[in-house]
């Protein structure tokens, strides 16, 4: 089954373009089913870029979903045009009576901030209280699973003194996890982050969280927190083959002091074009998180948070 998204959204012809099956809302109103309705709160800057990425991985499944791009309220982009932003964003004060089977809440080039410290901080915190009565099930993805674990279970983030940049193996360690179904014993996931949660924090922490992906370079990576139907990765499967080196060269080119990201280019050499070698992986967790959420949802989408 395809993912329905407006005929006009870039990410319709790209992910066309991809074999992804993508329709439009007319062709989604003959059949009769009910779709999986999954909101993307956007964060990020490059708009455009984030919700192709994370469309291409939810929208692989058999299931057909019901994306809706949510934005936060009185935050206005500098990095993506208002057209865009009109025509397919919705603020979350004009979403937030709705019901959703699943929410994903991306990063924010914001790590360097205290978390009360970001502007629309105090609205993301009603985010998170409605998701515990209006979402089935959440995705926190990089700053945004580090700000979703703060603010449930008081874990801190810590500023690294370098970046952690580039590809680092991460051992998988709960192979019984519906969540890694199909995962290998160890896979590469990209990495761009100035901050880290620590393994200490969260055991500490209590609370039933459980990581299942870790790195011995880069530490803990997917974090389950069943309390609050929540999954936090602190990494980027969703990246494209050519994210990481758009940063690097965005760096180099501001002649900022920026490491070749690690494993990632063939012999290390930003010469040569990187290699991807996470896909596999990205499509397994996040079609595993949709096929979760399938399975246990409600029909009746009133029902969901009840």
């Amino acid at each position: 089954m395809p993912i329905k998204l407006p005929a006009d959204l870039p990410a319709f012809d790209v992910l066309s373009s991809e074999g992804v099956m993508v329709m439009d809302e007319l062709r989604a109103a003959r059949q009769d089913i009910r779709p999986l309705k999954i909101g993307l709160l956007n964060l990020m800057p490059k708009k455009i870029q984030t919700e192709t990425q994370f469309a291409r991985l939810i929208g692989a499944t058999p299931l057909q979903i019901d994306l809706t791009l949510i934005r936060m309220t009185e935050h206005q982009s500098k990095h993506t045009s208002p057209a865009h932003m009109e025509a397919f964003y919705k603020p979350f004060q004009e979403v937030k009576a709705h019901r959703f089977d699943g929410l994903i809440i991306t990063g924010a080039p914001i790590e360097h901030l205290p978390f009360e410290e970001v502007t629309y901080w105090d609205e993301l915190t009603e985010v998170f209280a409605w998701t515990q009565s209006h979402v089935h099930s959440t995705f926190g993805v990089c700053w945004g699973g580090m700000a979703m674990v703060h603010h449930f279970h008081d874990v801190p983030k810590h500023m690294l003194g370098t970046k952690a940049f580039g590809c680092f193996r991460h051992r998988n360690l709960a192979q019984s996890s519906p969540y890694l179904n199909g995962f290998s014993d160890d896979l590469l996931i990209p990495v761009s982050r100035w901050t880290e949660v620590r393994q200490a924090d969260i055991d500490a922490a209590g609370g039933g969280l459980q990581t299942l992906l870790a790195s011995d370079q880069v530490g803990p990576c997917l974090v389950e927190d069943p309390a609050h139907r929540a999954l936090y990765i602190f990494n980027h499967l969703e990246y494209d083959s050519h994210t990481l080196k758009e940063e690097y060269d965005r760096d180099v080119g501001a002649g900022k002091q920026i490491a070749v990201p690690v494993n990632y280019y063939p012999d290390d050499d930003p010469a040569k074009a990187p290699t991807n070698r996470w896909r596999s992986h990205a499509h397994l967790l996040y079609g595993n998180w949709i096929n979760q959420i399938y399975q246990t949802t409600p029909y009746d989408l009133d029902a969901i948070g009840t």
